[in-house]
């Protein structure tokens, strides 16, 4: 995976049965190739999930090194199965919901993207949304807040 030329997988995109693990799959890839460009593995968004399921990232890292998506993803699944259906279904929810909070740093480092990535889409107010725009995926337009 070369994230010098590509992006990684959306935040949405489910792998093992939640979402961002696929994309931290992504950027450990790279990291390992050498080819994170400018994404970070274990970022605030790969740990979030890491902590959630109960992987270690450094132990994730050797596993993405050792073989391809399915062998990652199996590993992936011995924390999944941990969850229940629902649990997993109201954390990528959560997740893919995530805003920062009004009045933060957070929200002035997420204004200041969005004003680089899309100043004209002022209905985007997740995270997930940001990075989806950012990355040329089509996110719908939906009612400003």
């Amino acid at each position: 995976m070369d994230l010098t030329k590509d992006y990684p997988r959306s935040v949405r995109d489910k792998f093992a049965g939640i979402v961002q693990l696929g994309r931290a799959t992504d950027k450990g890839r790279a990291k390992l190739a050498g080819t994170i460009g400018e994404y970070h593995y274990n970022c605030p968004m790969d740990k979030a999930v890491f902590e959630f399921l109960g992987i270690d990232h450094e132990a994730y890292l050797a596993k993405i090194g050792s073989g391809d998506d399915a062998v990652v993803e199996a590993y992936a699944r011995e924390f999944t199965s941990k969850k229940t259906q629902a649990e997993l279904d109201e954390w990528s929810e959560n997740f893919l919901n995530y805003a920062p909070e009004p009045g933060s740093d957070g929200e002035k480092y997420f204004l200041e993207l969005r004003g680089q990535v899309a100043p004209d889409r002022t209905d985007v107010v997740t995270w997930a949304d940001l990075l989806d725009l950012d990355e040329k995926r089509p996110v719908p337009q939906r009612v400003a807040a």
